[in-house]
């Protein structure tokens, strides 16, 4: 693991997003709340935060940070029958959250592909990446054309 001790304590945030792709029929049972296994899309919030919370468990030599704020949406897009998941990590912390909104967008998006792979085991997931990240040394990076960041949450208050 890289020594992250020296380094100041600052308000870290990161957006990460992924999109899933998918059958009408799973779709729209999705949407519907319609499937099997039960609701998918709050399973998938709830699975986006949970693995956030555990992301050294999940990647080797990522600290393990102590969380402030962890935020999982899921927003439909029926034209393309696909469904973007959209995490946001916060912390005040010496090393950054973007691994911790990445793996929360990995794990909110294998959630929907488990829930509805008996409708349809042929959906894509992709589009996996950091959208923005600020605090620390390197400051504020904004991915170009990386589509919808939403306000962050203060961390001051």
């Amino acid at each position: 693991m890289v020594d992250v001790g020296a380094k100041p304590v600052t308000a870290r945030v990161a957006i990460a997003s992924g999109r899933i792709t998918m059958s009408r029929e799973a779709f729209v049972a999705l949407r519907a709340g319609r499937i099997a296994k039960g609701e998918a899309l709050a399973l998938a919030r709830a699975a986006g935060i949970a693995a956030a919370k555990r992301t050294s468990e999940w990647i080797p030599l990522c600290h393990t940070v102590p969380l402030d704020h962890v935020r999982v949406e899921i927003r439909p897009h029926p034209a393309q029958r696909a469904f973007t998941v959209e995490a946001q990590a916060a912390a005040r912390w010496s090393t950054g959250v973007e691994m911790e909104a990445l793996v929360a967008v990995a794990a909110g998006l294998l959630t929907l592909y488990d829930m509805a792979k008996a409708i349809d085991r042929g959906m894509t997931i992709d589009r996996i990446r950091l959208l923005r990240k600020s605090g620390g040394r390197s400051g504020t990076w904004t991915r170009r054309g990386g589509g919808p960041v939403r306000r962050t949450r203060s961390l001051s208050g």
